[in-house]
C-alpha cells in the first residue's frame, strides 16, 4: 500500500464534485508525514552540525552549519525529505574548504510544525541569506530545487545553482502527483487553480514566481542539474526542459541505476556539484572529459542545452 492508497476511495467518489476532490487532493499532497528518519549512515554528519533555530510562519526551524571556509553554499531538501540527505555532498564540500549551510523546513526532520508550502522554503533560505550569506551555491533536491531556482531568480546571491533531480516548474509536480494519487480527470481540471490558491497565487502568478522555464535564472547564475534516467517520481524530461531554457550557461549530468533519493549519494552527482562550487560549468565540463576520458564515466554523461 502506498501512501494515496487511503484517499484513493474518496477521490474516487468525489470525482463528480471536482470541487470537493480537489479539496481532498490538497490535502493528500500537502501531507509530510510520516517524517523521514534519520538514517544511521547520516549520524555522524548530523551530530557535528553547529545548529541554531529561526522562525517561519510561528514554526520553529532548525538549520545546519559545517566547515568555516569563507564561501559558503545552501543545500535545500525536498518534499517529506530533511537536510540529513546531503551528508555525502556535505562531506565533499567541507573537505574542500566550503561552509555549507542547510535547513529543515517547517513539518520536517527536526522543525517543528504540520503545515507548509514553497513560501516557508523561501523564507528560511532568505533569512539563511542574511546570516550566513551570501551564497557561493545554491543545490536543491526534488522541490528544494524549485525552491532554490525561484530563490535565485528572486534574488538570493547565488553564482551558480544545482537542481538535483528536480524540475523548473511546479506543474511537473503537479502533474506527477495526480498521476501517481490516480486523481480523476474532472478533479485533475481544477486542481491546479485550487494549488495555487492553497500557495497564495492565481494561476497566473504561480507561473510567473515559480517558472524557471518559461523565466530562466538572471543570466550571470549558472545551472547544473543531476538526474537519473529511471527516477520514478520526477521525470527526466523535467530536468532536459530546464537545461534547454538556460543554452550555454546549463548543463545536465544524467546518471543510471540511482533513482530520486539515492542519487544525492551518487559519485557523478557529488562529482559535478563539487566541480560546479570550484570552478563553475568549466570545471563541470573538465571533470567529466577527465572521467570518460579514464573510464570512470560510467553510467553517467553530460550534454549541455540538447536532451
Amino acid at each position: 500500500m502506498d501512501r494515496f492508497t487511503p484517499a484513493r476511495a474518496g477521490l474516487r467518489a468525489a470525482a463528480l464534485v471536482p470541487a470537493l476532490g480537489s479539496r481532498i487532493a490538497l490535502r493528500m499532497f500537502f501531507t509530510t508525514q510520516p517524517r523521514m528518519p534519520l538514517r544511521p549512515d547520516e549520524e555522524a554528519t548530523d551530530l557535528v552540525a553547529r545548529r541554531r533555530a529561526i522562525t517561519v510562519r510561528g514554526e520553529r526551524v532548525v538549520t545546519y552549519t559545517w566547515g568555516a571556509g569563507v564561501d559558503a553554499a545552501l543545500l535545500v531538501h525536498g518534499w517529506r525529505g530533511r537536510s540529513a540527505q546531503f551528508a555525502p555532498l556535505v562531506r565533499e564540500l567541507v573537505a574542500e574548504g566550503f561552509r555549507v549551510v542547510a535547513f529543515d523546513a517547517p513539518s520536517h526532520g527536526a522543525s517543528t510544525g504540520r503545515r507548509t508550502d514553497i513560501r516557508d522554503w523561501l523564507d528560511a533560505i532568505r533569512q539563511l541569506e542574511s546570516l550566513e550569506g551570501p551564497f557561493h551555491l545554491l543545490a536543491g533536491h526534488s522541490f528544494g530545487a524549485l525552491a532554490a531556482l525561484t530563490a535565485a531568480r528572486e534574488g538570493v546571491s547565488a553564482d551558480a545553482v544545482a537542481a538535483l533531480s528536480g524540475a523548473g516548474s511546479p506543474a511537473v509536480f503537479i502533474d506527477r502527483f495526480a498521476d501517481l494519487a490516480s486523481i480523476p480527470e474532472r478533479v485533475r481540471r481544477r486542481f491546479p487553480r485550487d494549488f495555487a490558491r492553497r500557495i497564495g497565487e492565481s494561476t497566473a502568478s504561480a507561473a510567473r514566481r515559480y517558472d524557471a522555464v518559461a523565466h530562466p535564472l538572471p543570466s550571470h547564475v549558472a545551472l547544473l542539474a543531476v538526474h537519473d534516467t529511471g527516477d520514478r517520481q520526477v521525470p527526466l524530461a523535467a530536468s532536459e526542459s530546464l537545461v534547454a531554457a538556460h543554452g550555454d550557461r546549463a548543463r545536465l549530468v544524467r546518471t543510471a541505476g540511482w533513482g530520486h533519493g539515492r542519487i544525492l549519494g551518487a559519485g557523478p552527482l557529488l562529482d559535478a556539484v563539487v566541480a560546479l562550487a570550484r570552478g563553475g560549468l568549466a570545471a563541470v565540463d573538465a571533470a567529466r572529459s577527465a572521467e570518460a576520458e579514464a573510464g570512470a564515466g560510467a553510467g553517467a554523461e553530460i550534454s549541455r542545452s540538447t536532451p
